[in-house]
């Protein structure tokens, strides 16, 4: 089965050696995404800042592969500060509807560019060839 790589500037560039996101067949693999804002690669300010930029940097990429955040089957959070689970909890809530994707969260010691959380996920998009 081939793959391709999904690109989109309405996300952050590649900081180092991956892509965004790769689709195989209906299956988007996306990779971690931080609080960057895409145009200027700075990371926003704040837990709740970073949560939103996170979730809109998934949602460009799920867009770029012909798909949407409700499309998302795995969705993993990685938070510096557990304290801020029912924040990122309320945030979520706001970009997605039931059903909602199966998830983890992680405390983790640290995260790139000294962000505060970090999200990536498994995308299956919708069928088009009408089976």
């Amino acid at each position: 089965m081939s793959r391709s790589v999904i690109h989109t500037e309405l996300a952050p560039a590649a900081i180092g050696t991956y892509s965004q996101a790769i689709r195989v067949g209906s299956t988007v693999y996306l990779s971690g995404q931080i609080g960057l804002d895409p145009y200027s690669m700075q990371l926003v300010s704040g837990i709740e800042a970073q949560t939103r930029r996170v979730f809109d940097n998934l949602k460009a990429v799920c867009e770029a592969s012909g798909g949407s955040l409700a499309d998302i089957v795995k969705l993993n959070i990685f938070l510096l500060d557990l304290s801020h689970f029912q924040l990122i909890n309320q945030i979520m809530g706001e970009y997605f509807v039931q059903p909602y994707p199966a998830r983890a969260a992680v405390g983790v010691a640290s995260l790139p560019k000294a962000a505060m959380v970090e999200m990536d996920g498994i995308v299956v998009l919708p069928d088009s060839g009408g089976n």
